[in-house]
């Protein structure tokens, strides 16, 4: 296995419980109200030389470290996340996200738990995304929201990873389509993509023997592009 240390960042809303029985590895979230800022604060508490998995927002922020310093990330997991902007469609949604958020967080959460995983998981994990996204509070939610729908284009330096890379998502995920993985495991050339039926957007908790299956092998090998 990799003996680099292993850094997962989370999404919107997101800490270490989003990663449920991963890989021993630490939780970072960062206070910035950007993602090009996030990634730099990140990259300040960090090791000189680290593994790097993250999740929706976190892929995003995972994406602008790779683009600042790539020599620092020995490998690189991308979950659930996208590196196209978001369209006029997508900010228009967050825009209401946020105007929810502001007039009642409570019932917001309970409106977007059905979009956050696939039905069949939703009974079982209910309690601990509400639970999660309580802790976060609706301040975080709402820059956390902001940060994603104003983040950069990040396809154009996908070519330059080096890196073994894992790119991973639920085939019913409806936050970001799983389309958006393919377009990223094309684009990288030394990634391997896992696409898990009946999955939504928290791969980590909905499929955890799979996801925890997928992060362990690229943990220890993926050095060479291949599919799944």
């Amino acid at each position: 296995m990799n003996g680099a240390p292993l850094l997962l960042l989370p999404g919107i809303g997101g800490d270490g419980s989003a990663w449920g029985d991963m890989p021993g590895g630490q939780v970072l979230t960062s206070a910035a109200a950007s993602v090009d800022a996030m990634a730099d604060d990140i990259l300040i508490r960090a090791p000189d030389r680290f593994a790097l998995a993250g999740s929706s927002l976190g892929g995003y922020v995972a994406l602008a470290i790779m683009r600042r310093a790539p020599e620092r990330v020995t490998r690189l997991a991308l979950i659930s996340t996208s590196a196209m902007p978001d369209s006029e469609t997508q900010k228009q949604l967050r825009a209401k996200m946020i105007a929810a958020a502001e007039r009642d967080y409570e019932r917001l959460i309970g409106a977007m738990l059905p979009g956050m995983v696939h039905p069949e998981a939703l009974p079982a994990l209910a309690d601990g995304l509400t639970a999660m996204l309580r802790r976060a509070g609706s301040a975080t939610f709402i820059r956390q929201q902001r940060a994603a729908a104003a983040r950069p284009d990040a396809r154009s330096a996908l070519a330059a990873i080096g890196v073994p890379t894992l790119v991973l998502a639920g085939e019913d995920d409806q936050i970001i389509p799983p389309a958006r993985s393919v377009e990223l495991a094309d684009a990288i050339p030394s990634a391997r993509l896992v696409l898990l039926p009946r999955c939504g957007h928290i791969p980590a908790l909905e499929r955890p023997a799979e996801t925890r299956a997928a992060m362990l092998d690229w943990l220890r090998e993926g050095t060479a592009p291949s599919r799944a």
